[in-house]
């Protein structure tokens, strides 16, 4: 039977892998990061590798062969066309990738974190969507500590993902991660206990 698929998504500093990664430890469930497969579909010689090459040429490689993920990381914030191009490209490859890993596993529930799970239309592929949320100003800071930027570029890559109010007003559970962390482990444990009550099986 196909497990009941939790998808996590939410904006840039937001703190979705923080809450995805409590959240799966807390229930003892297994999580698939769409992150995570993206950039292995584009190590050498993967699919999204092939993808690019056969689209760019060598435009967003470096000498060795792979993907020069600065230049490309530049190019998807800073123009949005080009960045529906990679999306057309990469989207297909990491959503089968999705479906595979999911039909591997025999569990009731799993949680998989998809952080562009509405820009790439996928919310009909979970069953319910976790939106992790903050404001945008602690989204910011925390964006400048983590990758070292200037508040411009924090900005910058903000606005190139949908409105995380947006993605809020359709989700199914909420996570405001906007204060302290204390206070969101509260609230995923929480949301941990409501899961437990409702795949019990998943917990003995």
């Amino acid at each position: 039977m196909r497990p009941y698929v939790l998808g996590v998504t939410g904006g840039i500093g937001s703190g979705k892998s923080s809450v995805s990664r409590l959240l799966a430890s807390y229930c003892l469930i297994p999580l698939v990061d769409i992150d995570a497969s993206c950039r292995h579909l584009l190590e050498r010689k993967q699919p999204g590798w092939h993808a690019l090459r056969a689209v760019f040429g060598s435009s967003f490689f470096c000498s060795d062969g792979s993907v020069d993920r600065a230049a490309l990381r530049e190019r998807l914030f800073n123009d949005a066309g080009f960045r529906q191009q990679v999306d057309a490209l990469l989207h297909p490859l990491a959503r089968e990738v999705m479906s595979q890993q999911v039909e591997l596993l025999d569990v009731p529930l799993v949680l998989i974190e998809i952080p562009l799970l509405f820009e790439a239309g996928w919310q009909h592929d979970v069953d319910a969507v976790l939106v992790v949320y903050a404001r945008k100003a602690v989204r910011c800071l925390r964006i400048m500590h983590r990758d070292g930027v200037s508040r411009r570029e924090a900005a910058r890559a903000i606005a190139a993902q949908m409105d995380l109010r947006k993605k809020a007003d359709q989700a199914d559970y909420l996570i405001d991660n906007s204060r302290a962390w204390s206070i969101t482990r509260s609230d995923v444990v929480l949301l941990g206990e409501q899961l437990s009550g409702r795949f019990p099986c998943q917990f003995c």
